[in-house]
């Protein structure tokens, strides 16, 4: 299904939000509407009023009328989704009711809807990002590094518009603390500024540097670390019938390769079944061609940033130079290349894997190709 999404945004003159149709083209936005929110903090009522608040409130900001058409989309949509998470991680602890978790599940919920009405995927993945960082403005200055803490994040997200967006996101609500937020949202947009990351992500010296930061609490923004790699090790990222394997055909054909599905086949395993097994087999593969120093190829869906952490740790405790390779086509295309394959994937695994699809970043590898089509 292919939907447009910029007719809904609000334009000049009026600026006018068209909300009798903006809420059915969503399947996830009628739950917001049955769904409690903490009276501290939500006075207004249910997630759907607060989202509605939120909207407006942005589509009123000079500074989000000033933007480009589709940067002004994106955080429309932004506003729209973000608390999409909510319906499924709200719950009643100590007479209070939480939704902890529900920006993670929110930005998976957006991807898997914006996957499905064909959204671009670079504008797409900008605006997971916000969702899945924008509670961060509300608290970045109260922790421990928040500097730290800024520079990762604007690696995913972009941090003026995570900024713009938590303005919004605070004057859509009713709470006795509300100017409190909005300060605490203007320190934040200080602390991306004075790190050098407010309209983009770091400035690293090198892509060692990058990833060097991130593991290790020591280590400064702007240590310029040694790049000496023993090996490349390809990391395959997507879901199955997304062109993995062609790819490697047409661009890595001489390099050696550690396959799971190669290894589910020779030991009898159901991509259904427990792949600790598997995961077992290709880590001791992996390790032949890390000690030999051997560029190699790793094939898998590698489609969550768990999975592909337990992996990563592996190659660079071998000190490997980590380029990750994400494929995508649009859905219809993948479920029909999947049927096409010599060991077809069952469909409610795909389906579960479409739940949890999170395209690698730089924030995992020192460097990411996308193909995307």
């Amino acid at each position: 299904m292919m939907l447009r999404l910029e007719p809904f945004v609000p334009h000049a003159p009026d600026w006018r939000v068209g909300w009798a149709a903006l809420w059915p083209v969503c399947p996830h936005f009628a739950p917001l509407d049955a769904c409690p929110q903490d009276p501290l903090h939500h006075g207004e009522g249910d997630v759907g009023i607060h989202t509605r608040m939120v909207v407006e409130a942005l589509v009123g900001l000079p500074e989000w009328r000033a933007l480009p058409p589709e940067d002004r989309a994106l955080l429309f949509w932004a506003a729209c989704l973000h608390d999409i998470g909510k319906p499924a991680t709200t719950k009643q602890e100590d007479g209070r009711i939480t939704s902890r978790g529900h920006s993670r599940v929110g930005a998976l919920m957006a991807r898997e809807w914006l996957r499905e009405v064909g959204a671009p995927f670079a504008w797409r993945e900008a605006l997971c990002g916000l969702i899945a960082h924008h509670q961060l403005p509300f608290w970045l200055n109260e922790r421990p590094s928040p500097q730290r803490l800024a520079i990762s994040t604007a690696q995913d997200c972009r941090a003026d518009w995570l900024c713009l967006h938590a303005r919004a996101d605070a004057l859509g609500r009713i709470c006795q603390d509300q100017q409190a937020v909005l300060d605490n949202v203007a320190l934040a947009r200080e602390v991306f500024s004075e790190a050098g990351c407010l309209s983009g992500p770091y400035p690293f010296a090198n892509a060692e540097s990058r990833l060097a930061f991130w593991e290790r609490p020591e280590r400064a923004a702007d240590y310029p670390a040694f790049e000496d790699f023993r090996c490349t090790a390809y990391v395959m990222s997507g879901l199955p019938g997304a062109g993995k394997d062609t790819w490697i055909r047409q661009n890595l054909p001489q390099l050696p390769m550690v396959s799971l599905d190669a290894i589910r086949a020779q030991n009898g395993v159901s991509p259904r079944g427990n792949q600790g097994r598997v995961i077992q087999a290709a880590n001791e593969q992996a390790r032949v061609h890390l000690r030999a120093r051997q560029d190699f190829v790793w094939n898998g869906t590698n489609v969550t940033r768990q999975n592909r952490a337990r992996l990563t740790k592996l190659l660079r405790d071998y000190k490997a130079r980590i380029h990750m390779v994400y494929i995508e086509v649009p859905p219809n295309v993948g479920r029909q290349q999947n049927k096409g394959r010599g060991r077809v994937v069952p469909e409610a695994v795909i389906a579960g894997l479409e739940r949890k699809l999170e395209p690698p970043t730089l924030s995992e590898a020192h460097e990411v190709t996308l193909v995307v089509g």
